[in-house]
């Protein structure tokens, strides 16, 4: 397998937080539908706040790792 240049490297980078920003939004929604419709918060809310936490912890530990 080939090592990516920089171009394939920005698009696949573009490709993933598009599909985040995509995730984000469905997952937000349906939290919203579901706490309209039953008034409670369910998986997609655990989700969505799981995978926000995720991320930013991972850029934080990420972060430090290279300011050293």
């Amino acid at each position: 397998m080939k090592k990516m240049d920089e171009m394939e490297m920005l698009i696949a980078l573009k490709s993933a937080r598009i599909a985040w920003l995509y995730t984000v939004v469905f997952l937000f929604i349906l939290v919203v539908r579901d706490f309209v419709a039953e008034n409670l918060f369910g998986w997609a809310f655990i989700l969505l706040i799981t995978q926000n936490m995720v991320l930013l912890i991972s850029q934080l530990v990420l972060n430090h790792r290279m300011s050293r």
